[in-house]
């Protein structure tokens, strides 16, 4: 079984692309909502989170857990996979590098923006992976604040949104105007999508959501990994099956959940 992790919701758009490139596995979803957000809050706290679901996904069954959360990826990834993990049981995989690795071929001018939450962007995380990838690259990052609160709140539709969706890439491009390509750093942000690309209409600019490359990172991943992909046990016919899980309450999820998903579910409360 593969568990997917984040904060809240918005690793359920991480979700949602995975099972359109791999339906034949089983998933467990795993939204620590009771403590969302987690983009403000300090290393020590993000890391023990983000230790903990990773306990809870594996002693559930889940040999492959993908942090589809940014601060996760960005604050406790790295040290989960060299300190708390047996990889021979389980591993925990994240969604920066995936998008790190991707930006470079859609860069035209080689000035990438990171539009992402506070705590991502001060660990500087989407910096070192994309120069990483090429040290040529300038890389200029804005947190945008609002953004989670507001699309939690369900006001991401809203024309109430369109001040801060303006105002935070304002200030992205008032830093370097020569940026081609932005990365959404956050699962949250393609549910501002359509404003974004409004925002940006007639600027050449290419937005970036993850869904679909940390998907077909995942699919590459374990074409790479046959023993993984095997452990998974992947169904032969038809799709796996879906749970979800949340630290919040179940009707409030699966209430929330349904605006990700375009689709009803049913969900679990858990108590760690």
């Amino acid at each position: 079984m593969i568990g997917v992790f984040d904060s809240g919701y918005g690793g359920l758009t991480i979700l949602r692309q995975i099972r359109q490139v791999l339906p034949q596995y089983d998933y467990m979803y795993l939204g620590d909502n009771a403590r969302a957000p987690y983009g403000t809050r300090s290393f020590s706290v993000i890391y023990e989170y983000t230790l903990q679901a990773v306990r809870y996904l594996e002693a559930q069954g889940c040999s492959l857990i993908i942090l589809a959360c940014n601060t996760a990826s960005a604050k406790a990834l790295r040290s989960i996979q060299q300190r708390d993990i047996d990889p021979a049981k389980v591993r925990v995989l994240g969604v920066i590098r995936p998008t790190a690795e991707a930006a470079p071929m859609r860069t035209r001018t080689g000035h990438i923006g990171v539009l992402a939450t506070p705590g991502t962007v001060s660990s500087e995380s989407y910096v070192l992976e994309l120069q990483h990838q090429n040290p040529d690259l300038v890389v200029t990052q804005q947190a945008c604040p609002m953004w989670v609160p507001l699309i939690e709140a369900g006001e991401h539709k809203h024309e109430g949104a369109d001040y801060f969706v303006e105002k935070y890439i304002t200030m992205l491009l008032a830093q370097d105007p020569k940026i081609d390509t932005i990365i959404l750093g956050c699962t949250h942000y393609p549910l501002l999508l359509p404003k974004i690309q409004e925002a940006v209409a007639g600027m050449g600019i290419d937005i970036m959501a993850q869904g679909e490359i940390v998907a077909l990172s995942l699919q590459d991943y374990l074409q790479r990994h046959t023993d993984i992909a095997q452990r998974l046990a992947p169904k032969q016919e038809g799709m796996g099956s879906v749970c979800y899980l949340t630290t919040e309450s179940a009707e409030k999820f699966a209430g929330s959940a349904s605006v990700f998903l375009s689709e009803p579910i049913e969900a679990q409360h858990i108590e760690w």
